[in-house]
C-alpha cells in the first residue's frame, strides 16, 4: 500500500484504517464468543461441553449424598420370599461328630439375594370346543376371546414389554430383536414391533383426549420444543405439561403455527404459560407469560465473561430473589414489590448506559449486541421475568417441559432419526403416556399392559 504524500492523505487513511480495524476486533469478538459458549452461558445442551465440562458451583461446606427429604432407593429385605434355602451345620466343629439334621436348630441371621427366574416365554394354549346338546340335538360352539384374534399371536405383556423398550428405553428394532433372542431365544420380526406401536398408538388416543383435558383446567402449563430429524426434514416436537399430566404433538412448524393447530391446547388457555421467551408464546393473548429465569441467567453469565458490569448485578438480584422466594417455592409479600421493582429498572438504567448503541449497516436494521438485546426483552417483559415473585404457583424456571422434552434427544441419538411422520406421532403419543403414568408414580409396564388388553389404566381410577 502506497501512504498519501500529504497529512490530510495520511489522515484520511487513518480514519479508514479505524474503521476497519474497529470491525475486524467486533468480529474477532464474536468469534471468540462463539467459541467460548458452553451449557452455562448459552442455551447449548451439557452434552455439547466435550470432555472439558464446566463444574457446578457449589456451596463451601456442603455435605455429599441425597438432600434432607429425599427418599433412598436402597435394597431391602423382601416380607415375602420364594425360595428358601437352609444352611445347617453338618459336622460338629468341636469333635467332629456328624450332627442330626433333624436336631434342634436356631435361626441366626438371615441373607436374601434378589435373583432373576429363568427367562422363557409361557405359551397359553385356547383350545375351542363344541358339544351337541343331548335334548334337541342342536350344535353348541364357542368362540375364542377378543383379544386372541389370531391362531399364533404375543400376549399383551410381551407387546407392552416391547413398546416400553422401543419408546422409553430408546431401542432401535434391531437391538430390540436381538435382546429377544438372548433373553427369551424369541425372534421378534420387524413388522411384529412396528405393529405394537401402532396398536399402542390407536389405543391411547382417549387417554391423550384426557390428558389434554386435564392440562386445559390446570392453572399453569409449561411449554417447549425441540427440533427432530424425521423423513429427511426438520419438524418440532412440542411439550406441554406440568407436575402430573405431560403432552406432546409433532408440528410442521416451531412458532404460532403449531398453536394454531387442533392439535395444541394453549391457543385458549387461559391460565399461565412458562416459556423460555420464544417469542411465539407472546402471541397467546388468552393467558398470562412467566419466563424461564435459568435461560436468562445463562445469557448473563456470558455477558458477565465479556466483563458487562449491568449482567453481573442482575445475575446477582436474580439469585438473590430465587434465595429469598425458598428457591423460588415461595412468594414474596406484596410490601416488598415495589422496592425490588425500582431496583429492577435501576438495573436496566446502568444496563443501557454501558450497552454501546447498535451498529449502523450498510442495509436492513442496525446490528444490536446481544446485551441490548437481552435488555430490551428484560424490559418489556418484566412481569414475566418477576412473575416467580409475586405468585405461589410459578417456579424459578422451566426445567419441568426441559425434563419431558429430553428424552426425544436420547432416543434419536440411540436409535437415529424417524423414519416417518407416524412414526414421530406414534412416539409423541406413547411418551406422554408412560411419563403421565410415572408423573402419577404408577408403574409404566403394567399401564400399557392394560392398554393392551383394552382395561382402563390404574392411573385414571387411583387403583392398584
Amino acid at each position: 500500500m502506497k501512504l498519501p504524500d500529504s497529512i490530510e492523505g495520511c489522515h484520511e487513511l487513518i480514519k479508514q484504517l479505524l474503521v476497519l480495524v474497529d470491525g475486524l476486533q467486533r468480529e474477532v469478538q464474536e468469534l471468540k464468543d462463539r467459541l467460548n459458549k458452553n451449557s452455562r452461558n448459552s442455551h447449548k445442551p451439557p452434552s455439547t461441553d466435550g470432555l472439558r465440562k464446566p463444574a457446578l458451583p457449589t456451596k463451601p461446606g456442603g455435605k455429599r449424598g441425597g438432600r434432607p427429604g429425599h427418599k433412598g432407593k436402597t435394597l431391602k429385605m423382601a416380607d415375602h420370599v420364594d425360595q428358601t434355602v437352609e444352611i445347617k451345620p453338618e459336622v460338629c466343629s468341636a469333635c467332629q461328630e456328624v450332627l442330626d439334621s433333624e436336631g434342634e436348630s436356631m435361626l441366626m441371621a438371615r441373607r436374601q439375594v434378589f435373583e432373576l427366574p429363568p427367562t422363557r416365554l409361557h405359551v397359553w394354549e385356547y383350545q375351542r370346543y363344541s358339544c351337541i346338546c343331548g335334548r334337541c340335538g342342536h350344535l353348541n360352539q364357542t368362540d375364542f376371546p377378543a383379544e386372541v384374534s389370531a391362531p399364533v399371536q404375543y400376549g399383551p405383556r410381551v407387546k407392552a414389554l416391547v413398546t416400553l423398550l422401543h419408546q422409553s428405553g430408546c431401542l432401535s428394532v434391531p437391538k430390540i430383536q436381538s435382546l429377544f433372542e438372548d433373553l427369551f431365544s424369541a425372534p421378534l420380526n420387524e413388522a411384529t414391533i412396528q405393529e405394537c406401536q401402532r396398536t399402542a398408538y390407536q389405543r391411547l388416543e382417549e387417554e391423550e383426549e384426557h390428558i389434554q383435558q386435564q392440562l386445559q383446567q390446570s392453572k399453569r402449563i409449561h411449554a417447549d420444543e425441540s427440533g427432530i430429524r424425521c423423513a429427511g426434514e426438520l419438524l418440532w416436537l412440542h411439550e406441554l405439561g406440568n407436575e402430573r399430566f405431560t403432552y406432546q404433538f409433532v408440528h410442521q412448524r416451531r412458532g404460532m403455527e403449531a398453536h394454531q393447530d387442533t392439535q395444541s391446547i394453549l391457543l385458549d388457555f387461559p391460565g399461565w404459560v412458562v416459556h423460555d421467551c420464544w417469542a411465539a408464546y407472546f402471541n397467546l393473548e388468552q393467558g398470562q407469560h412467566a419466563l424461564c429465569n435459568a435461560h436468562l441467567l445463562r445469557e448473563l453469565n456470558a455477558l458477565k465473561e465479556q466483563k458487562r458490569e449491568w449482567a453481573a448485578d442482575f445475575h446477582a438480584f436474580l439469585l438473590d430473589l430465587y434465595e429469598k422466594t425458598d428457591q423460588g417455592r415461595g412468594q414474596l409479600p406484596q410490601s416488598q414489590h415495589a422496592r425490588i421493582l425500582r431496583k429492577y429498572n435501576r438495573l436496566l438504567k446502568a444496563g443501557y448506559a454501558e450497552e454501546p448503541p447498535p451498529q449502523k449497516s450498510a442495509r436492513g436494521r442496525p446490528k444490536k449486541s446481544k446485551g441490548l438485546n437481552l435488555l430490551e426483552r428484560l424490559d418489556m417483559h418484566w412481569h414475566a421475568v418477576l412473575a416467580f415473585c409475586w405468585h405461589k404457583t410459578i417456579p424459578f424456571t422451566n426445567n419441568l417441559a426441559e425434563r419431558d422434552i429430553r428424552p426425544a434427544k436420547s432416543k434419536l441419538k440411540v436409535a437415529g432419526c424417524f423414519r416417518t411422520l407416524a412414526g414421530a406421532q406414534a412416539y409423541a403419543r406413547i411418551h406422554s403416556f408412560i411419563s403421565t403414568v410415572r408423573k402419577h408414580q404408577y408403574n409404566a409396564f403394567n399401564e400399557l399392559v392394560n392398554i393392551f388388553s383394552g382395561l382402563t389404566p390404574c392411573y385414571r381410577t387411583g387403583g392398584t
